[in-house]
């Protein structure tokens, strides 16, 4: 889905595809607000998982591709590590709401949250189109129309033929080279860390019996150390390292941190690698940046899609392998004793990233496009 809004949002505007995903989005969290009963809860896991196909990742994927639009090709490292960077603020609020608010307050909270957050959007937020002249068309209209004299069939075949196929993605990255090396890094990075998030706790708890106490206080230490590495030195840094070191430097961040989880001794050992966090973050800003530089202006939507679409196939298999091998090396059947080593496996995963990385040669963008009068400054 997150390709197909992305190459949407490149014909129709920013403003116009964000609008779906932020009022999906606000609807499961409105009825556990409502209530919490069973059948409540069933009918909250069944919206959740439909409107998750379109709003998981989409908003990040559009919002990156509405900063490409009005901030310089120079300026974009540093753009994508602040809104990296507030994103994870809000991660950082979300988290402390969550440990003082009640469970009941939490949802309603969230859902008001979220419906300021949409009417914030359409209210404030100007439109974003790269192909400037259908600024003013509605998006099952194009320029055909006043030409046909069949309108009902040329309202539904420009619509169609800018839905992108698996052949017009698999085209883009065999074109681009750097934007398929991208594409790797991303594939094999959120590879890793979708199976540490789906492996961390129980490797916890079962080492060192960790509690939900003890996870709340590490996320909230990851995401004061991502979100200080974000605002305050990313923005120093860009504009003098290139983003492929930074990148690389990232990932060795993160295979730092795979390698010390593996082995840890003590239950302090987690909480002391925290520290890999400030360099971990630097990934996906960089990522998206060098992906934002291979295409055009009019198709940042499409590439940050692409990019989307990878990372989210990623975290979906990475359960899939990771958990039960954790679940294997902390049982009594294991085939021989290291707690860690599904946790090395992931170390593993992220240096085939950094391997990638280091190939990486960021050529020339493709184009530089104009900046409107109202650009971002990073």
């Amino acid at each position: 889905m997150m390709p197909l809004i992305g190459n949407l949002s490149d014909q129709y505007g920013r403003k116009a595809l964000l609008t779906l995903p932020m009022t999906l989005s606000i609807i499961p969290l409105v009825i556990l607000a409502y209530s919490r009963t069973t059948n409540f809860f069933y009918a909250y896991y069944v919206l959740r998982t439909l409107t998750a196909m379109i709003c998981e990742g989409s908003i990040n994927c559009l919002a990156l591709a509405y900063v490409a639009d009005n901030v310089l090709e120079r300026q974009r490292t540093s753009a994508f590590g602040i809104l990296s960077g507030i994103a994870t603020a809000a991660f950082v609020c979300g988290t402390l709401a969550a440990r003082f608010l009640s469970t009941a307050l939490t949802f309603q909270v969230a859902a008001l949250v979220s419906m300021l957050a949409a009417v914030y959007m359409r209210i404030f937020l100007e439109e974003s189109l790269p192909n400037g002249e259908n600024l003013t068309q509605p998006i099952l209209k194009s320029e055909q129309d006043d030409h046909c004299q069949d309108g009902d069939l040329s309202r539904k075949a420009p619509v169609l033929k800018k839905i992108p196929s698996i052949q017009d993605i698999i085209g883009l990255l065999k074109s681009r080279v750097t934007f398929s090396q991208a594409a790797v890094v991303a594939f094999f990075n959120s590879l890793a860390e979708g199976g540490m998030q789906a492996s961390i706790m129980y490797y916890l708890k079962a080492r060192f019996h960790f509690s939900k106490n003890h996870y709340a206080d590490l996320m909230l230490l990851l995401g004061i150390a991502g979100m200080a590495s974000q605002l305050v030195f990313m923005p120093l840094l860009a504009p003098h390292v290139a983003e492929e070191k930074l990148l690389a430097i990232g990932l060795l961040g993160g295979i730092a941190d795979a390698l010390l989880y593996s082995v840890a001794w003590s239950n302090w050992v987690p909480y002391a690698t925290t520290i890999f966090a400030v360099f971990i973050v630097c990934v996906p800003p960089c990522l998206r940046s060098i992906a934002s530089k291979q295409v055009g202006p009019t198709e940042q939507g499409k590439a940050q899609g692409c990019i989307s679409g990878i990372i989210s196939f990623a975290n979906i298999i990475s359960p899939l392998i990771f958990s039960p091998l954790t679940a294997l090396f902390l049982s009594e059947d294991a085939p021989f004793h290291f707690p860690g080593f599904s946790i090395l496996c992931i170390g593993f995963a992220t240096m085939i990233a950094f391997f990638q990385s280091v190939l990486m040669r960021g050529p020339p963008p493709i184009s530089s496009h104009k900046i409107s009068s109202n650009s971002l400054v990073a």
